[in-house]
């Protein structure tokens, strides 16, 4: 069930979203409260689920992976079982950043990212050998075309569906 949210809340998510990094000093001077509400209000936001985690964005080109590739994965089974492979196949390789099941032609997409050609083509015989991929098709990304935004959150409508 989606946690109500007022202004203050929608304030305190956008802030983190924007930069984590803060000093909760900082933070509670931006959304006009009291240092030890605004670290309440985070403690709630994060026991309510709403807020997962806090995290620095890094640039994996910089951090020496120059491959990102997206990667369309097709299982040969969909049992529960091959599910269960496939997650702990996915979840056990750090080159997988990210991943979800998704609905249409394929069964997930993942966010790869590789040091080179070499590293790439490892991940994906990992796919298909532990995982139980039948088919993989790569997507390399060339270039970000709209970095990683905040949700579009509003105190009127958060909580609502």
């Amino acid at each position: 069930m989606p946690v109500s949210l007022d202004r203050i809340d929608v304030a305190l998510l956008r802030e983190l979203e924007l930069d984590a990094s803060r000093p909760n000093v900082e933070l509670a001077r931006t959304v006009g409260l009291s240092p030890a509400a605004t670290l309440n209000r985070v403690r709630r936001l994060r026991e309510a689920g709403v807020l997962r985690r806090l995290s620095a964005q890094l640039d994996a080109k910089e951090a020496g992976f120059p491959l990102q590739v997206y990667v369309a994965a097709t299982l040969a089974e969909h049992d529960e079982a091959a599910h269960r492979r496939f997650r702990s196949a996915v979840r056990g390789i750090p080159n997988v950043i990210a991943a979800d099941w998704v609905t249409g032609e394929t069964d997930a997409l993942l966010q790869v990212v590789a040091r080179d050609v070499d590293e790439l083509q490892r991940v994906l015989l990992l796919l298909a050998s532990r995982g139980g991929a039948q088919r993989l098709t790569t997507l390399l990304r060339l270039e970000e075309l709209k970095p990683p935004s905040p949700l579009p959150i509003q105190p009127e409508r958060a909580g609502r569906r």
